[in-house]
């Protein structure tokens, strides 16, 4: 039996285990992600740059990734996913208010 056919195997055999695997692995891949976005975005600009999608991207990164440890009861994972998740919400909402004219908390 190949590599291939005895994934095919076990992924039958267990599709839910299946597709929590894959949400985990979007979750990290999500989260990923932004930092090619902001080593790309910084490269164009010439200088360190956090653009908006850098959040937007860890803030659905976390969630997927809380998800799955949260599936899987990893429970210093789910630490770990957690507690960052209202950072990334509070910078997301500050670059937002800032974008549309609000005026930053003193």
């Amino acid at each position: 039996m190949n590599f291939l056919s005895h994934l095919y195997t076990l992924a039958l055999a267990h599709p839910l285990d299946t597709v929590w695997t894959s949400i985990g692995f979007l979750g990290q891949a999500v989260f990923g992600i932004r930092f090619l976005i902001q080593w790309l975005r910084s490269e164009q600009a010439g200088h360190s740059v956090v653009p908006i999608a850098f959040w937007y991207v860890s803030l659905a990164g976390g969630v997927i990734s809380l998800s799955y440890a949260l599936h899987l009861q990893a429970w210093p994972l789910v630490l770990g996913q957690a507690l960052p998740i209202p950072i990334y919400a509070r910078n997301l909402y500050m670059v937002l208010r800032d974008r549309h004219g609000g005026t930053p908390a003193a």
